[in-house]
């Protein structure tokens, strides 16, 4: 019989099956987990300040490596409060398991402090969820939840805290996962077709087949506005981002008579407005799916489906043409600029600008080649914690984080992260005072002064993200001109390790 505690089997199983980062923020169910990391190096703990960073640096890492990591999250409010990046990494379809310490099965029947439903919580973002019920079970548990990360979810796995401390526990060996099976259509594009990519298509392997059918046939393509990760920049074909509002989708597709959907889903408007449709899509356009949401066959269908219509054809790529360096005092467009003009090749862009994402995007469309990755469920609070697990991920490639104000005050603790564990991260937080899409928001109800107006603002007292980033060990400048933000966003990327630069917008 093995010697091993639950835990160290636990630990064990998730390095044989290539899992070996662990995001955490423990309690006492958890500790027989910690210690299990004395005796096996290979994994790697990162302490987050808050479970919504480890879930989002999770999530970050899992985008960028292309494979799960774990986080550590002590019962049920340990998972509540890292609920909504969870969310993020469900609609972005991101590989990641996550370990739930729980009470005693014997405890539990006391309804001590710390008591919840965790199966009903983590049966709100995962895919796949279980609770070892004895010591023998627990490393064939953990080989089947990385198996189902892997195959495109989150996958929960809740280990009561005496299957972590008892002893008798086999390593799991690791689970296969199946091939996706290769989509296909019975459909040849025309001048009025439309390729709408997200997931898997906008690798730059399903971005060249879209653009070499594009190039065929002269069919559109379009992207998702928020991708959990795109190949962008010089040398890639590039895509239109759909926008943010159902009115402008609407405008965008004028025209198109089909519409096929690739790796991503038919249109919705984020919210409900009086009187407006919530699907943009024009009426009368017909749509074909080509490859289903999350599906991680989308480049292969797509790179079939090019071989099939445009046999002979090679895309057209995206010139290196990065914007000119802006002049003046910063405002909502121009601190873009400086990003897309320095932005090094083979960076990671984080965004998690808000209302500055439409800006960010045009002005690195044709800048250095780079990954993209974007706020996929609308949940703020993702960018800084993304961020950090992308260099972690990637530790060669510089991260360059957008962030705005009120969504990093969500997370902010990530920067201490970061500091703890010296990672190349340039973080540029737009400073304009306000939640500015939720004000935009509410002017659209008529309402836009007083009591509703303040509930928007973000001044008295103002935030002091130099302030806050020092006190996490993070170095930090100000820039309220594009001369200065280029100088310290310039100055940041030669200088190893984390950097935050606020930019003050007027």
């Amino acid at each position: 019989m093995s010697e091993l505690t639950g835990a160290q089997a636990l630990v064990r199983t998730l390095i044989d099956s290539d899992v070996t980062v662990c995001f955490a923020n423990p309690g006492t169910s958890e500790m027989h987990f910690v210690a299990a990391l004395d005796d096996l190096p290979a994994m790697r703990g990162v302490l987050c300040l808050f479970e919504g960073v480890a879930t989002g640096a999770a999530d970050g890492y899992a985008r960028m490596a292309g494979r799960p990591a774990a986080t550590l999250l002590h019962l049920g409010p340990g998972l509540a409060n890292g609920l909504a990046n969870l969310h993020n990494a469900r609609r972005a379809h991101t590989p990641l398991v996550n370990v739930i310490g729980d009470h005693a099965l014997a405890h539990k029947p006391l309804d001590s402090l710390l008591e919840s439903d965790i199966d009903a919580l983590a049966g709100t973002v995962s895919a796949w969820v279980r609770r070892p019920a004895t010591v023998g079970d627990v490393g064939r548990d953990a080989a089947e939840a990385v198996a189902a990360a892997r195959a495109g979810g989150i996958a929960t796995l809740i280990v009561p805290a005496d299957v972590s401390w008892s002893v008798g526990a086999p390593v799991g060996p690791p689970v296969p996962v199946a091939a996706p099976p290769v989509p296909s259509l019975d459909f040849f594009p025309g001048e009025r077709c439309a390729l709408l990519l997200d997931g898997d298509a906008l690798t730059e392997r399903g971005l060249r087949a879209a653009g070499r059918i594009a190039a065929a046939t002269g069919a559109r393509v379009f992207s998702r506005g928020w991708p959990a990760r795109q190949r962008r920049g010089a040398g890639v074909p590039a895509t239109e981002p759909l926008a943010y509002r159902g009115e402008q989708v609407t405008a965008q597709l004028d025209g198109v008579r089909d519409l096929v959907l690739v790796g991503a889903r038919t249109p919705v408007t984020s919210f409900a407005y009086p009187g407006k449709p919530g699907e943009p899509t024009p009426a009368g356009t017909r749509v074909h799916t080509l490859a289903p949401e999350g599906s991680l066959a989308a480049a292969v269908a797509l790179e079939a489906w090019a071989d099939l219509v445009a046999p002979a054809t090679e895309p057209v790529l995206a010139p290196f043409a990065p914007p000119p360096l802006p002049h003046g005092p910063l405002d909502a467009r121009n601190w873009a600029a400086v990003i897309g003009a320095l932005l090094p090749a083979e960076a990671i862009l984080v965004d998690e600008s808000v209302t500055g994402a439409a800006a960010l995007q045009a002005a690195t469309a044709q800048a250095a080649p780079h990954d993209f990755l974007a706020l996929t469920g609308l949940a703020i609070g993702q960018g800084l914690p993304s961020a950090a697990g992308a260099a972690i991920a990637c530790p060669d490639r510089p991260v360059v984080c957008v962030q705005a104000d009120g969504s990093a005050m969500y997370t902010i603790s990530a920067l201490w992260t970061m500091a703890r564990e010296r990672l190349d991260v340039t973080t540029v937080v737009l400073n304009n005072r306000s939640y500015a899409i939720l004000r935009a928001e509410l002017e659209r109800t008529g309402a836009a002064t007083g009591a509703a107006a303040a509930l928007m603002d973000l001044s008295d007292p103002d935030l002091d993200f130099v302030a806050l980033a020092a006190g996490m060990g993070v170095p930090a400048t100000r820039a309220r001109t594009a001369e200065e933000l280029a100088r310290h966003f310039a100055d940041a990327l030669r200088e190893p390790g984390p950097h935050l630069i606020e930019a003050v917008i007027a």
